[in-house]
């Protein structure tokens, strides 16, 4: 028999086990083979260490075994072949060494993951007593030596988490090597082995979660795999029994599929793990130093020294915990009071104060009292120190007894490339940016708490998270306290927080109908259209550093600017049909090619293809065109783009228009460049398939008809989708395209020849046109 066919007899003869059970009747099967591997002698054992040597294997992981001698052994060689060869031959994967006792600590000595690794040291065979003492040895040494290694075992995960990031908040988390993965689990673990902290319960309860997913992982794959990516999630999910709208999985009673509940519990085991880990580091930091670490309204305190903070609050060693005679029940504002010392003082809040305040607290009356709404906007009001404080309470369960919808967002991955967050961590930085808005406005109290909401109809079923937010933004604000023209404020704010970004980078602000369609929805208040821009400007940076960028601050600055004037009943300034530049560009006759800061100004006799001949010159030099707007004056047409440099120069103004005149002639060969450009370039992996691209109608322009596509971003896509309209017959007025993630979103203003609308029995041959704009 070989180790694949012990693991086989497992994973074949026995498909039902999964979890604590597969992970049991795999270890005690490979216990059992490699018994039968080992001569018995005196001074000799068979140990293992890793995930064998803590009893808890994946199906296809590596055996990490070591070979313990103590004195002299006759053929000693000859033994250990026995043992590595079958397991070699078997195909499996071994990590393997030789040690005396005294070599096995002289390693642990000099190497921290050796030592790490031999504290979960298990006998397999041979001479037990020898085991013994092997493993007493090395967990004297690691609790003699913890101390002075503690710097080089955190260094060790931050690199970790540096490769692998925050399993709490990624689609395809590392279970083993991220942030709040198993080898956190196992680090903590070890910390509690020397003494130095307990091993919390939750994370008891979570780290089997991880090693479940795991084993159905290596189960499904058929191979030694860790990072749990997205076309695994379904079958992981229903090899463990996860089900749509898994009631256990969602207390909230509202609908997810399989694979979000998968997410969601290897995201709570997750941010549970990093959390206890935090917790751990920050107590063994406290006991290490007995001078004073903080200062509190500018006095330096003692270790041990209570200091108030407010009613029935106090500071104590770093922490933030409960006076002696505080008592939650009899006062429901205390877990908020106890969050604004927290974040106004930057200090974490102590476990036993959360478990305490979890255990006994009352709920707050409804609605809630002036003090508790005031010390939440406090709280919010700090900006980034309010983070850690929530998330804290979260994991304590009392951010969900605060605000009972939080539960249908808390750990609920967003399935979009923008995001780098869960839903219910995305709320928190985007709440936190709000904050820190480096702007005036009149309302910042609504704006960090609209912050805090905006995106809470996430949790819940519907074609459109704002309107189904907004509808449960009402009923949280209103037991909040909130009511009247503020309660409306802050259900716009959800309702309305897409507006802006949605409208200035797909519409054309030329356009009187898009400042109509704006001034429509926020009702002629300035206040909420004020409050709309810094909400954009949070919510993108919070998303990701692909969601945010100058040209999209100008768009939505000018949009607002517009609105603003048009709420006013005034013209705003500087908005001009047609600018001296393009006066004089078109006064000249020829051809010309302006380039200044992000734009490119052509103008061309106006000729049939002057504008997806453009559009493709453009992309040949690297430029991503992010709008196009097309004016005529006379016989000329001058077409102003807002573009980005792809390798971050602009070119030559004198290179494109040498290159666009030959386009215009018919000499450059502008199809095939751009074809073998994006052979060469593409963003998209190798072999992958090309998704459909959807086409959306829109009617709410009185000048022209508007078709929308979405689709992945490629090079050369304007020129390709211009060209395919074209073709139709059709003239362009004005195209807007904007591309986060890999996905771009192009609206182009049309009509036909004759200047008159798109009727919609017209528009199926545009849609099949415009689909040949993606290769197949």
């Amino acid at each position: 028999m070989s180790s694949s066919a012990v693991r086989a007899g497992v994973l074949e003869r026995r498909p039902g086990l999964v979890g604590a059970p597969l992970r049991q009747a795999l270890a005690e099967a490979y216990d059992g083979w490699l018994q039968t591997l080992l001569e018995p002698r005196d001074n000799v054992a068979l140990v293992a260490v890793g995930g064998l040597g803590r009893r808890e294997p994946a199906p296809y992981s590596d055996l990490d075994l070591v070979l313990l001698y103590e004195g002299k052994v006759a053929g000693l060689s000859d033994l250990a072949d026995a043992v590595w060869y079958p397991i070699w031959d078997s195909g499996i994967s071994l990590d393997h060494s030789v040690r005396t006792p005294d070599q096995a600590l002289a390693v642990a000595k000099d190497d921290l993951k050796a030592l790490l690794g031999l504290l979960d040291i298990r006998h397999i065979a041979g001479d037990a007593g020898l085991t013994a003492r092997v493993r007493g040895s090395v967990l004297d040494t690691w609790r003699a030596t913890a101390a002075k290694r503690l710097p080089e075992m955190r260094s060790l995960s931050r690199e970790r988490w540096a490769i692998a990031g925050e399993a709490a908040f990624l689609l395809e988390p590392n279970l083993k090597e991220s942030r709040g993965g198993l080898r956190d689990a196992q680090a903590l673990h070890a910390l509690a082995a020397a003494q130095l902290v307990d091993y919390p319960v939750w994370v008891r309860e979570a780290y089997p979660v991880l090693l479940d997913v795991r084993g159905e992982l290596h189960r499904l794959t058929g191979r030694s795999e860790d990072v749990l990516r997205q076309q695994e999630h379904d079958g992981v999910a229903a090899a463990l029994g996860y089900e749509d709208g898994a009631a256990d999985d969602n207390p909230g009673g509202y609908e997810q599929q399989a694979r979000d509940v998968l997410l969601r519990r290897v995201n709570e085991a997750a941010r549970s793990i990093a959390h206890a880990l935090d917790v751990a580091w920050r107590r063994i930091g406290s006991t290490e130093s007995r001078a004073p670490k903080r200062r509190l309204f500018g006095a330096s305190r003692t270790p041990g020294e209570r200091v108030g903070l407010a009613k029935d609050v106090v500071s104590q060693d770093g922490e933030v915990v409960l006076a002696r005679d505080a008592d939650p029940w009899a006062d429901p504002g205390l877990v908020l009071r106890v969050a604004r010392a927290a974040a106004e003082n930057d200090l974490p809040i102590a476990p036993f104060a959360l478990e305490r305040l979890a255990a006994e607290s009352a709920p707050l009356p409804t609605p809630w009292p002036a003090s508790a709404q005031d010390d939440l906007l406090a709280v919010l009001g700090t900006g980034q120190p309010a983070i850690a404080v929530l998330e804290a309470l979260d994991q304590a369960g009392l951010l969900v007894a605060l605000i009972p919808e939080w539960d249908a967002v808390r750990c609920r991955a967003q399935h979009n490339p923008v995001h780098r967050f869960t839903v219910d961590r995305h709320l928190l930085e985007t709440a936190a940016a709000a904050a820190d808005h480096d702007g005036d406005v009149s309302r910042r109290d609504l704006l960090i708490l609209g912050a805090l909401l905006h995106d809470i109809g996430k949790g819940f079923p519907s074609p459109d998270h704002s309107i189904i937010g907004a509808e449960h933004t009402e009923i949280i604000a209103k037991r909040m306290g909130y009511d009247g023209d503020d309660l409306a404020l802050i259900v716009g704010l959800t309702r309305h927080h897409l507006l802006l970004p949605n409208t200035a980078t797909r519409r054309d602000l030329d356009d009187p109908m898009t400042i109509e369609i704006v001034r429509e929805c926020v009702g002629d208040s300035a206040e909420l259209l004020e409050l709309l821009v810094p909400l954009a400007k949070a919510d993108a940076r919070a998303s990701g550093p692909a969601a945010w960028s100058d040209w999209k601050a100008r768009l939505i600055a000018d949009l607002a600017g517009r609105a603003r004037a048009a709420i006013g009943g005034t013209r705003p300034a500087g908005v001009s049909a047609l600018d001296d530049e393009r006066r004089a560009l078109a006064g000249a006759g020829e051809l010309a090619v302006v380039i200044h800061d992000s734009e490119v100004v052509v103008a061309a006799p106006d000729a049939a293809g002057i504008l997806y001949r453009t559009a493709g010159v453009l992309a040949l030099h690297a430029l991503d065109i992010r709008e196009a707007s097309i004016r005529t004056h006379g016989d000329m047409a001058v077409n102003r783009f807002v573009v980005h440099p792809r390798f971050g120069q602009m070119p030559d103004p004198m290179l494109v228009r040498s290159d666009l005149a030959r386009a215009m002639k018919g000499e450059l060969g502008l199809a095939e460049k751009l074809a073998e450009k994006e052979r060469t370039y593409s963003r998209r992996p190798a072999g992958a398939p090309h998704r459909r691209p959807t086409v959306l109608w829109f009617d709410d322009s009185a000048d022209a008809t508007v078709v929308e596509f979405r689709g992945e971003d490629e090079i050369g896509l304007l020129y390709r989708t211009t060209a395919a309209l074209e073709r139709t017959g059709l003239d362009v007025r004005s195209a807007h395209v904007s591309s986060t993630a890999g996905i771009v979103v192009g609206t182009f203003y049309i009509t036909r020849a004759d200047g008159s609308l798109i009727p919609p029995e017209d528009r199926s041959g545009v849609e099949t046109e415009l689909r040949t704009a993606w290769p197949a």
